[in-house]
């Protein structure tokens, strides 16, 4: 991280409510000879590895070569590589049920519940007790080819306290500046995860879809620093730009701003579609612009969902996202 946590403190205490945070750099990704950069201009690009799904091997030592292959340097990582790399359980099937579509028994039904129920607590069980050290592995082996690890999505509002620990914990190991999660409605969870966020002096950073406005995430912000945005401006030019553009969002909000998620999406008015970049309404070579322009240090996270073209793959695709975003700051 670019602050100590004693200096996260001294920041967070230093705010108050509503009042949003220093803009503090949120990646530093550190680049090793022949290694790849996806800092372009001051602006960091990066990608969420939810973007590399449709690929056939999802382990972190794959997704690292996606990774690689796509030319970037810094990235959100989903939970699951991380996990299963640490040694995860294998997540039960749930029963037996019958073939896929034919009605279930009571009986198949009780059976199904009660094998998730086995595998939800064989998973917290999991968490409750694996080392951290297969997480600092994990960090060294992709900082050690020249990537950086600045989020993890995989907490939920509804984990136990220990969970949360756990999911801190991970954060921490991996070198993250943030965890992130969709955004929730209850206050109570919002304050709860805020209180934990400014605890472990990492940041927790909530995502929208299209509930996203200029508003959405007043009550994060106003209930404690230590909750942040996670904006997908994508997803916000769909909704409608719901009290201003892209850029207004970004202007009003960028001290807040732990890590912005980039897509191409028509709006509202034209259907809504995800699209190839530069053929939809987002904006964003504005909005790089502007980040260059403003020094902004929170990446920019592409988020790959547009339908795959015949003869390529996610990896491709991904790879022209941030082509894109290097033309777009040059």
């Amino acid at each position: 991280m670019d602050y100590t946590r004693r200096e996260f403190a001294k920041l967070a205490l230093a705010a108050a409510p509503g009042i949003g945070l220093i803009n503090t750099p949120l990646t530093g990704s550190r680049l090793i000879q022949g290694g790849p950069n996806s800092l372009f201009n001051g602006v960091q690009i990066g990608a969420i590895t939810y973007s590399f799904r449709s690929m056939p091997d999802q382990s972190a030592e794959a997704t690292l070569q996606y990774v690689l292959d796509s030319g970037l340097s810094a990235i959100e990582l989903m939970g699951d590589p991380a996990e299963s790399y640490a040694g995860r359980p294998a997540s039960g099937r749930g029963g037996r049920g019958g073939r896929r579509g034919a009605p279930q028994t009571p009986e198949q039904q009780a059976e199904q519940r009660a094998a998730q129920q086995a595998a939800q607590t064989a998973l917290k069980d999991w968490r409750l007790s694996v080392s951290m050290d297969r997480y600092r592995t994990l960090r060294k082996m992709y900082n050690d080819a020249g990537v950086s690890i600045y989020a993890v999505k995989i907490l939920s509002p509804n984990m136990s306290d220990e969970e949360f620990e756990y999911v801190f914990n991970m954060a921490e190991a991996l070198g993250c500046t943030h965890t992130t999660l969709e955004l929730p409605s209850d206050e109570g969870q919002l304050k709860r995860v805020g209180d934990f966020a400014m605890k472990r002096k990492i940041y927790a950073a909530y995502h929208t879809h299209l509930q996203g406005s200029m508003t959405v995430f007043d009550r994060a912000f106003a209930l404690s620093p230590g909750n942040m945005a996670n904006v997908d401006l994508g997803h916000y030019v769909a909704a409608g730009n719901v009290g201003g553009t892209p850029i207004e969002f970004l202007q009003k909000h960028h001290a807040r701003i732990s890590s912005v998620h980039l897509k191409d999406r028509q709006s509202k008015d034209h259907g809504a579609a995800n699209l190839p970049w530069g053929t939809g309404d987002t904006p964003i070579k504005e909005i790089l612009q502007t980040m260059k322009k403003n020094a902004w240090r929170f990446p920019a996270t592409a988020e790959l969902e547009y339908p795959i073209p015949e003869g390529s793959d996610a990896v491709q695709e991904t790879k022209k996202c941030v082509q894109y975003c290097a033309e777009a700051l040059a």
